[in-house]
């Protein structure tokens, strides 16, 4: 296969810059699709020798919300399966929509064909102001 592009959206108007995720299937669950988002976001902040700013999908526990990220008060490793959890939590409550290219897909356990160069669009939602 390949690579697909990821990109964070906010419903806000917010979009980040895309970055590469090496897919070697064609084919794969929603589930295993933002597993290995999370765990290849984990792993590169690891790489980065773990700052106190966690830039990924899921606020990690005991971490509160910046404009850069997530502050985990601390130099710390994050968990790579517990933000997956979390990360499946949030989607099964519509914490974020997933577009892979022009479609929605809405369960876990949905197929989506990845072709090289797919954009995966990974769409927070933003509540509203006194809502």
């Amino acid at each position: 296969m390949g690579n697909v592009t990821v990109v964070d959206e906010t419903t806000s108007g917010g979009r980040g810059d895309g970055w590469e995720l090496r897919i070697a299937e064609e084919r794969l669950s929603v589930r295993e699709l933002i597993r290995r988002r999370i765990f290849q976001e984990v792993a590169e902040h690891h790489a980065a020798g773990a700052p106190r700013v966690f830039q990924g999908l899921v606020r990690p526990r005991d971490a509160e919300r910046t404009l850069d990220g997530y502050d985990t008060r601390t130099v710390r490793r994050l968990d790579p399966e517990a933000q997956t959890e979390q990360a499946l939590r949030a989607f099964a409550g519509n914490g974020f929509l997933l577009l892979v290219g022009d479609r929605q897909v809405t369960g876990l356990d949905d197929e989506v064909e990845l072709r090289p160069g797919t954009e995966v669009t990974f769409l927070k939602l933003v509540p509203l102001v006194g809502g």
